[in-house]
């Protein structure tokens, strides 16, 4: 059962945050991959929602002049899946969002859907975060872009005011161009399942196969998604090698916090922090066209 008090359809993204405004008990529905669930368990009752569904604003993909890529946020995971730009310049976005449920889930589950939902267990979030990934956020005040990593302020919370619209997720050169990256997802079962743990690393190399560049981030490793910046300090500058896989696996348990659930205990999950940081590591070091020893 789905009760549903009032539907508003905006049809820009101006219309939608006056209708926010207007509402202020009213929820934003895109795909509805996620809140239609909610609804569905009993977790919103007497749901106001206003569908921004079909806001060619803020769908698709671009690249813009200086290189910086434009995901609307309103794009679907099959579209970022499958569109030319991302395959060919950030293929690891690619990896994680096919992780996301099952076909029809990724035919109407929505990028800015998962991440405003603030769940640690995002598949996009661990990617974008070491992607330095930016986030274009209009409100009736205007607009602003803020850094993913400062939008996660706690377990389901986000930096979006009620009249807020996140619109689109940036993706700067200096951030993708010459990296290679990794995701890795562990989940009870192998589709239609949340993470247990996710693990994504970048990365960029010299011609000497020296890391000049490094980034491990990993979801439902603490109450939100999280970068181990120690962890990635310690990486830059030195030779890949199987020590230095192991001092990534030390370094990155001691800088994750993840908690005991009905889905797995700290423990294994600690577990699967050594073993996803290692597997990514080794496989974003192969991409960049590094060769193991």
């Amino acid at each position: 059962m789905y009760n549903i008090t009032k539907y508003f359809e905006a049809h820009s993204v101006r219309e939608a945050i006056e209708l926010l405004q207007a509402n202020p008990k009213a929820r934003l529905i895109a795909g509805g991959s996620d809140l239609l669930i909610k609804m569905h368990q009993g977790k919103i009752e007497a749901a106001e929602l206003i569908s921004i569904h079909n806001l060619s604003e803020i769908s698709g993909i671009s690249l813009e002049p200086d290189g910086t890529i434009v995901i609307g946020a309103g794009t679907t995971f099959s579209k970022i899946a499958n569109h030319p730009v991302i395959k060919k310049n950030v293929p690891v976005l690619a990896e994680a969002v096919e992780t996301i449920g099952g076909p029809q889930v990724r035919n109407v589950g929505t990028i800015g859907g998962n991440i405003c939902n603030g769940s640690t267990s995002s598949d996009t979030a661990p990617t974008l975060f070491a992607l330095n990934a930016r986030l274009r956020i209009q409100g009736a005040s205007g607009t602003r872009v803020i850094e993913i990593t400062d939008f996660y302020q706690g377990p389901g919370q986000v930096d979006l005011q009620h009249d807020e619209i996140l619109t689109a997720v940036l993706l700067s050169p200096d951030n993708y161009k010459g990296f290679a990256g990794h995701y890795i997802k562990y989940s009870m079962r192998k589709a239609m399942d949340i993470a247990t743990l996710g693990c994504a690393v970048v990365c960029k190399i010299t011609e000497q196969a020296v890391i000049e560049d490094f980034r491990l981030a990993f979801g439902v490793a603490a109450p939100t998604p999280v970068r181990c910046r120690k962890t990635e300090t310690m990486v830059k500058g030195k030779t890949f090698n199987e020590e230095l896989l192991q001092e990534v696996v030390k370094s990155a348990v001691a800088e994750v916090n993840p908690r005991t659930s009905w889905r797995a205990s700290r423990e294994f999950r600690l577990h699967l922090v050594e073993e996803l940081s290692k597997r990514a590591f080794k496989q974003a070091f192969i991409k960049t066209g590094g060769k193991l020893q």
